[in-house]
């Protein structure tokens, strides 16, 4: 199975930085759009980031500025670099891909989600 796994949430005080990371141990991500959404105690979520296959990147404008997403050059992992955050940037930040993504290992093991693939998540709390 593919999963997604986020790392890099933790708490800090507003004003300080974090890098979360996104990968599923060995698959690469060529072929996927991939985005980073944050999911606030009240259950809403937000689109805060995307990267395409193209490496084109787009962020929320709420985070434009202080925030740059990446990938290493493997698409094997997704970065988020956030910067000068506020309580407001509080949430659980979550990874995914587009539908119909298709992750595949370096053998040239291959897996598509119709749903794409999705992380758990993790915690951001800024205080």
């Amino acid at each position: 199975d593919v999963q997604l796994v986020e790392s890099g949430g933790d708490s800090v005080q507003a004003g300080g930085s974090l890098k979360l990371s996104c990968e599923a141990s060995g698959y690469e991500f060529k072929r996927c759009n991939m985005v980073w959404y944050r999911e606030r105690q009240d259950k809403s979520r937000e689109l805060v980031s995307s990267i395409s296959v193209d490496g084109t990147t787009s962020l929320a404008d709420n985070v434009k500025g202080r925030f740059t997403v990446s990938q290493d050059e493997n698409k094997k992992t997704l970065y988020l670099q956030m910067n000068e955050l506020t309580a407001a940037d509080t949430a659980t930040y979550i990874c995914a891909t587009n539908r119909g993504c298709t992750a595949c290992t370096d053998d040239g093991v291959c897996h598509m989600s119709r749903s794409g693939f999705w992380g758990q998540g993790t915690q951001v709390t800024v205080s």
